[in-house]
């Protein structure tokens, strides 16, 4: 079953769409978006399992030198599960 992360990028000042381009180009990145808030950009990665996503992590850190802190967060719901009621609230 394939897996998911999200990638919180902090990137240097005037490289933010220098590096999401960058981030578009490699394969198993499938979005990278420019953001407001605490991160400046926001890419999602998806691979078989959780090496391939960690490989790929540490490919993008080493290919892009603009990249300063990387906040790695590993969807838990991927691929969504379909469920009959909602959850409780409370």
């Amino acid at each position: 079953m394939a897996k998911r992360a999200f990638l919180l990028l902090e990137i240097k000042v005037a490289k933010v769409e220098e590096t999401v381009n960058a981030l578009k180009q490699i394969k198993g990145v499938k979005s990278a978006d420019r953001v407001t808030g605490p991160y400046d950009a926001i890419a999602v990665l998806e691979g078989e399992d959780l090496i391939v996503i960690g490989d790929l992590e540490a490919s993008i850190i080493q290919r892009i030198p603009h990249i300063s802190r990387v906040v790695t967060c590993i969807s838990l719901t991927w691929p969504c599960a379909k469920t009959s009621s909602p959850l409780p609230l409370g």
